[in-house]
């Protein structure tokens, strides 16, 4: 039989949101950064060409490795969260 363990006080889950919010912004704008230096404007003038759409996947792929990377940073600092 498995221990459960307890839930974790809210003030270490508001830690949480407010680093996944923190580094999804921050992974977007970095993904949006490295778009423009490849040539890959996801806002481009064009439409929606290729060009755009792989700027547009690189903001999306920057967010969610920021929010990947804080969920590592609190699973490692408090453990997983329950449920």
């Amino acid at each position: 039989m498995s221990q459960q363990q307890a839930p974790h006080p809210v003030g270490q889950l508001l830690k949480l949101g407010v680093a996944q919010a923190v580094l999804f912004v921050a992974g977007a704008l970095l993904g949006r950064w490295i778009g423009l230096k490849l040539g890959l404007d996801a806002f481009g003038p064009n439409g929606y060409g290729n060009r755009e759409i792989f700027g547009i996947l690189l903001i999306g792929v920057g967010g969610g490795g920021g929010v990947q990377l804080a969920r590592a940073w609190y699973d490692r600092k408090y453990g997983k969260p329950r449920g």
